[in-house]
Parts: C-alpha cells; structure tokens; sequence
C-alpha cells in the first residue's frame, strides 16, 4: 500500500501547528543548540513559504524573489503559511518537476522530505517547550521508511546530527529520532 503523503504532510502540519500554539516561551532553548524556540518555529514557518511557488514550476530564484516576509506573530504566521502549503500540497500532481537550490526533484520527493521535516521539528518544538513529545504513529512509521534507506548518509547531509546509539528494541519514536541525532529517551 502507497504512503499518503498528501494526509500525513496535513497531519504532520496540525500537529506542529498545535504546539506553536501552545508556546509561552519564544527564546526557550531547544534540543538544535543553536535555536531558540522562535527560530526553530521561524525556520519551520520559512520552508512552508516555498512550498507554494516552488510547486507551480517556479525556479527556485523566481520563488525567492515571491516570497513575503515572516511577520512577528508566528502562531498567525504559521496558520496562513501551513494552510497555504497544505492546499498547494492537494493541487500538485506528484511528478511536478520542483527546483530547490541545489537540486531538481518530483514533488512527490520533496513531500516527502517536507513532511518529515515538520515532523522532527514537531518532536524538537515539544521537547523545547514541555509539551506532549509523542508523535502520531503513521507519520513516525512513514517518516522511518524514508528515512530507513538513508540511515547511513543522514548526518553527512549536514542537516542532521550524527546519530544517537539507542538499542534495536527501543519504541520507533526514539530511533527515529536517534538517527537524527536527536536524544528521546525519557529520563529515569
């Protein structure tokens, strides 16, 4: 059976939008040393802008050119971003050729890689602000079969940091995350 991706990148979207709405604490630490909580939440909103321009052929120049800017209010800023992606997302055949910086790929791919992003960042938001941390099981059971094949190269991509040692019978949660470098173990 094919993995939607269409419904977990909404599915995906809903729940990081659910905890950016809960925070409380913008400069908060979180588990990417180098962020706050408002620049993880900026960072994710920041993808979502490119999605629509990208997705109607646009190069990735032309893109940057119509993207607006980020306003202050990121709860606001996350909902008409996300929503717009999230729209784009339906409309797009799967094979649309998509111009990133780097790369031309099928937006099918890029779906993919999308939506395990936001579902990282969703795990690192709630870890950031003490919220619910787990993560729906269709999105950590696809976002693991994207990623199962790449486990090897994940960190060389610069993306990711390098994996955390968890052992083959922890929950897939923690190993998804522990081949992103990320650390979800709970504390004893």
């Amino acid at each position: 059976m094919a993995t939607d991706w269409i419904a977990l990148q909404a599915l995906a979207a809903a729940e990081f939008g659910r905890r950016v709405a809960a925070v409380t604490a913008w400069d908060a630490a979180t588990p990417d040393s180098e962020w706050t909580t408002r620049d993880l939440v900026t960072h994710v909103i920041e993808e979502q802008r490119w999605i629509p321009h990208l997705l109607t052929g646009c190069d990735h120049e032309q893109a940057q050119a119509d993207l607006e800017p980020v306003g202050e209010d990121l709860v606001a800023e996350w909902q008409r971003f996300a929503s717009a992606a999230t729209e784009a997302w339906a409309k797009a055949p799967q094979d649309t050729p998509v111009h990133l910086a780097t790369d031309v790929v099928p937006a099918g791919e890029y779906l993919a890689e999308q939506t395990s992003d936001i579902t990282i960042h969703t795990w690192d938001l709630a870890r950031a602000t003490g919220s619910d941390e787990t993560l729906p099981d269709e999105l950590v059971r696809a976002v693991w079969h994207h990623f199962e094949p790449q486990i090897e190269s994940l960190a060389e991509t610069g993306l990711y940091a390098a994996p955390v040692e968890v052992g083959d019978d922890a929950p897939l949660q923690v190993r998804l995350l522990a081949v992103t470098g990320r650390d979800a173990r709970v504390e004893a």
